[in-house]
């Protein structure tokens, strides 16, 4: 089966497994069928044909043993000698092992006739693959037919008789979403719902071309979304509760169409005691996703976790809260607030704590960190990732800093994909090191697409220490650059962002902004 695991990363690789198990299965009782039969086989309604399955590999749903079952309401299509397309006139009343479909029309010129099963939202040979998928319960594809699950067979008469014999083969692809976690925060969470997006379709409306083989046609739908959760257990979502893969715990299936793809994976978990509801991403480079095949894909939900640690006065030797820090449980009002709206602790208020107040110098022109911000970019760098680093507002994302989870932050683009980046000057073509100057730029709502993504990396929006206080964890992000602005003794470039914009600007040297190096 396949694997996709790599702790705090992207998920790397896909395996198939065919969905192809041992007949040696004996055939149900025919008591689910909706027309009787007499003793001898014959059915009653002489106007009707059986078409008849029951090798376990034609059913619509799956079980985690392997074994296939048709499903309540499922129907199958057939052209008669008239070429009329007819649908059978029953259908299963509940999940069964075999069972034998009858069909009107004439079916006399020929030894075999085409089956199609095109799902339950599909019609003779059109096959809808659903952008919405919903699975009330974990390691359960009662869902498949509804969602999209199609298949084709050559329909065999058996001799002298209006029966017909035929096995199902899947035209669709199949993805099991196998999450986990050692994260104790998302012990009490649950997964909500699973969103694929790809870099070309996997859901729309197709065509089972008996010629081909295979689904036929292009779409334009681009993500789908199978919502996870029902009723009693089930009614908040499937528990995270697991640190080990377990289909039985919170296995998801998504019916997709075959094809090559690029997948990016949202996760989507709620804490239900706090309301917070937000995603995990994970990104699949491009892979094969063969009909009649399901994969694989384990993903391991342990959401980024970011220190308390990169908070600095501009260049200052050492962190805002060195010696106070929260991991030393100090108390509040005395060590490092973790929340916003908590008293101050012990914060440097002059130069006399010299290793925690900001780098003093400058005021005559261009003047360059050389201590806890020297190695991050410089202001005419910062105006280069918000002109063209094709910021991406993401209100969803999840992550947790010291003890507690957060969502919201900001996609840009990595530094090797922007075009024309250049540290000597700023988009406008000043050096803005020895220039002043501050400008804001317009964001976008959506997120990067999947076969983009891999070209933007995340900052999340961490907020910053005032006077000691936390302020705006979650809602906006900030972090100094290498450069004081010019002509001022005390003030210092940064970049800001939020929802509404991201700016490079100049502000007092002694706020607690980050300091983490951009990609």
């Amino acid at each position: 089966m396949k694997k996709t695991m790599r702790q705090h990363s992207f998920l790397s690789r896909l395996r198939s497994l065919a969905l192809v198990f041992g007949i040696g299965l004996a055939f149900a009782s025919c008591a689910n069928e909706d027309i009787a039969q007499n003793q001898n086989g014959k059915d009653y309604d002489a106007n009707l044909t059986t078409f008849s399955t029951g090798d376990p590999t034609t059913r619509t749903s799956m079980e985690s043993d392997g074994k296939f079952f048709w499903e309540a309401g499922d129907k199958i299509y057939v052209k008669d000698d008239n070429g009329t397309w007819n649908a059978s006139s029953n259908s299963p009343t509940g999940k069964t092992a075999y069972f034998k479909f009858k069909v009107p029309g004439t079916y006399t010129a020929h030894m075999s006739y085409k089956v199609y099963y095109p799902g339950k939202n599909g019609n003779q040979d059109q096959v809808t693959i659903a952008a919405n998928q919903s699975q009330a319960e974990p390691n359960s594809t009662a869902h498949f037919g509804a969602s999209g699950d199609c298949g084709m067979a050559t329909a065999t008469r058996i001799a002298s008789e209006r029966n017909f014999n035929f096995t199902l083969d899947h035209k669709a692809a199949y993805l099991l979403f196998l999450p986990r976690t050692s994260n104790t925060i998302l012990y009490t969470c649950y997964l909500t719902k699973v969103e694929v997006n790809s870099d070309n379709d996997i859901t729309s409306t197709y065509t089972l071309d008996p010629t081909t083989g295979e689904l036929t046609g292009t779409g334009t739908g681009k993500q789908i979304i199978v919502s996870t959760g029902g009723t009693g257990t089930y009614a908040n979502g499937f528990p995270l509760k697991n640190n080990t893969t377990s289909a039985a715990t919170n296995g998801a299936y998504v019916v997709i169409k075959p094809g090559t793809h690029i997948l990016k994976i949202r996760y989507w978990v709620k804490d239900v005691a706090t309301g917070i509801e937000g995603t995990i991403t994970k990104t699949l480079p491009s892979a094969t996703y063969d009909q009649n095949k399901y994969y694989n894909i384990t993903a391991n939900l342990n959401v980024h976790d970011y220190d308390g640690d990169h908070y600095y006065m501009w260049d200052a030797q050492e962190q805002y809260w060195k010696d106070y820090e929260w991991t030393k449980n100090l108390g509040v009002g005395v060590g490092q607030p973790t929340l916003q709206g908590q008293p101050a602790g012990n914060y440097a208020q002059n130069n006399s704590d010299v290793s925690r107040w900001y780098h003093e110098g400058g005021g005559s022109g261009r003047f360059d960190a050389t201590q806890s911000c020297a190695g991050l970019p410089n202001a005419n760098e910062l105006t280069w990732y918000a002109a063209y680093g094709e910021p991406r507002w993401d209100a969803d994302e999840l992550w947790t800093t010291m003890g507690h989870l957060y969502k919201g932050g900001m996609w840009f683009k990595k530094k090797a994909n922007i075009s024309g980046y250049n540290p000597n000057t700023a988009v406008d073509g000043r050096d803005w090191r020895t220039n002043l100057h501050s400008k804001n730029w317009s964001v976008s709502q959506t997120l990067p697409s999947a076969a983009d993504a891999n070209n933007y990396f995340y900052l999340p929006a961490l907020g910053f220490y005032d006077k000691g206080r936390l302020l705006n964890v979650g809602s906006a992000g900030y972090h100094w650059s290498s450069s004081s602005a010019p002509w001022y003794s005390n003030l210092a470039y940064f970049l800001l962002f939020n929802s509404g914009g991201v700016y490079v600007d100049h502000t007092a040297r002694r706020g607690g902004f980050r300091t983490e190096a951009l990609q």
